[in-house]
């Protein structure tokens, strides 16, 4: 799976015209996660959500899913079903990867919807930044697409980690936009406390 991301990787870097091993030597040392969903029926699906909606964290998610489905993606106001194929994968930009792009690519705005009578069951692969490298998207990119203004501060993964643990619920919206708000306002505390400051 990490190799199938990273090659992922170096495509979106292909598509953003910076060089096509940016984005992959952020993720080439890694800890990336892979974990099982399961979702057990619901005879009244509409009272429950599997996952209220949600953008991801990471950077980008690679998910299979089983046949009975659950998986719908917000876009234009509306909630799509994402239709299970045997030989497919559902790619997902995550909050992390945003950032690295400066909101050039979205994080998908999903959610997980229980069946009234079938067990759903869906893998889920996320790529993570390496721990020690910082998130921040590349001059150029800046310069070219946005008069090099920045759209997030920068951080490491660690540190959006522990907002989406211990300070935020995900299904309020904009993770980002919190975390960025949120980690400016430590910067702040930090250099009130600093006597050096």
């Amino acid at each position: 799976m990490k190799d199938l991301a990273l090659g992922i990787m170096e495509l979106l870097a292909i598509s953003l015209g910076v060089g096509r091993l940016h984005y992959k030597e952020l993720f080439n040392d890694s800890r990336s996660i892979m974990r099982c969903n399961y979702y057990p029926p619901c005879k009244k699906p509409s009272l429950v959500l599997g996952t209220g909606p949600h953008c991801d964290p990471t950077s980008l998610t690679v998910l299979h899913q089983d046949q009975v489905g659950g998986l719908e993606v917000s876009a234009n106001g509306k909630w799509w079903k994402v239709r299970p194929h045997p030989d497919a994968l559902v790619i997902n930009i995550g909050d992390s990867f945003m950032a690295l792009t400066n909101g050039m690519y979205k994080s998908g705005l999903h959610w997980a919807v229980v069946n009234e009578s079938r067990e759903r069951m869906s893998l889920s692969f996320f790529m993570c930044p390496a721990p020690y490298k910082v998130v921040r998207p590349p001059q150029g990119l800046l310069y070219r697409d946005m008069n090099g203004e920045r759209k997030y501060p920068d951080f490491t993964w660690p540190e959006l980690l522990h907002f989406v643990k211990n300070h935020h619920r995900a299904d309020t919206g904009d993770t980002l936009g919190h975390f960025s708000r949120w980690l400016l306002s430590q910067s702040a505390v930090l250099s009130c406390q600093d006597p050096q400051a």
